[in-house]
């Protein structure tokens, strides 16, 4: 896939640029922030495989890496976030509000370029998957500090924050290919089961990476009083005093009880449960891929990307 990324960088480089200075800046610093293209090379993947000889793929794989990081760039002046990547967020480096409206701007390019496309079905997943985002940033909001959040509720804010632009790419993909209703139902499902493995890594990885490794700091889901998976699994496993202490951590947010916590998870097992889930997330996701494509490279290489999102370390 090394042409088609190839590409899709330059499609992004075109689109991103401006006159305003600022927003120049910032966007080259997004370019070259090492993000792992992963939304994008799905769609581009899933058009591969249906064998689409149009000229639309490239640019909706940018417009789905825009809009993913026009979130980003909200999401880490909201979380008060200092590292992505490895490196310093935007909003450290160029303040809060150069982040917000450079979002905003990103956003808006999004939204030139899937018109430009001038197809109303790829407009309307697009909207949708956009609202819904917003909705899923909401949900994760309202459930930051509160013990309760249980693994349903926990599920749907990955559902619309997360999985819902999974399912976006490779949905779009299935209309671009001219899929039946059926198998474009299973390429959308395939994008949103593995997206939903995806993030469950990702917090899993939150209290067992290695900083170098996953270019973010430890311990920042707790930090922002989120009650991520492997939380809610150990405060399910744990005993009178422990969940005492789980809980003050999960309200008060903060990482002056980090250790405390991160041994109580280790020791609950609720790691290993949580990786569990994410492998069940993944196997429905490998399910619905082969029910809507049929064998090829292409498939195959999706086959290798869906096992990697839920094993990888970074």
């Amino acid at each position: 896939m090394a042409d088609d990324l190839a590409t899709l960088d330059d499609v992004i480089r075109h689109h991103l640029h401006s006159d305003v200075v600022l927003v120049r800046q910032v966007a080259e610093y997004l370019i070259h922030s090492g993000g792992k293209r992963l939304r994008p090379l799905l769609l581009l993947l899933c058009t591969r495989a249906l064998g689409y000889t149009g000229q639309h793929q490239h640019v909706l794989a940018a417009v789905v890496e825009f809009i993913h990081t026009a979130t980003l760039l909200h999401d880490d002046v909201v979380d008060k976030s200092e590292l992505r990547r490895g490196q310093k967020t935007a909003n450290t480096l160029f303040g809060n509000e150069a982040s917000v409206l450079v979002g905003d701007f990103i956003y808006s390019r999004a939204f030139q370029m899937m018109v430009s496309v001038n197809d109303m079905r790829v407009m309307t997943v697009l909207a949708d998957a956009t609202n819904v985002i917003a909705e899923g940033e909401v949900l994760q909001l309202l459930n930051c500090h509160d013990p309760d959040v249980d693994e349903t509720r926990y599920l749907q804010v990955i559902r619309y924050k997360t999985a819902k632009l999974f399912e976006a790419a490779t949905r779009l993909a299935a209309i671009l290919g001219g899929l039946s209703p059926e198998a474009e139902a299973h390429l959308a499902a395939f994008g949103g089961e593995l997206g939903t493995a995806f993030q469950i890594v990702d917090d899993i990885l939150d209290y067992s990476g290695d900083l170098n490794t996953i270019g973010k700091n430890l311990g920042d889901d707790l930090a922002e009083g989120k009650a991520t998976l492997p939380l809610i699994r150990a405060l399910q496993q744990a005993d009178p005093h422990q969940a005492i202490l789980l809980r003050q951590a999960i309200e008060s947010g903060g990482t002056i009880a980090m250790e405390d916590v991160a041994q109580i998870i280790h020791a609950s097992g609720a790691l290993d449960y949580a990786r569990e889930r994410a492998w069940q997330f993944s196997h429905s996701a490998l399910a619905h891929l082969d029910a809507a494509l049929p064998p090829s490279p292409h498939r195959d290489a999706l086959h290798q990307l869906t096992k990697l999102a839920a094993q990888r370390q970074q």
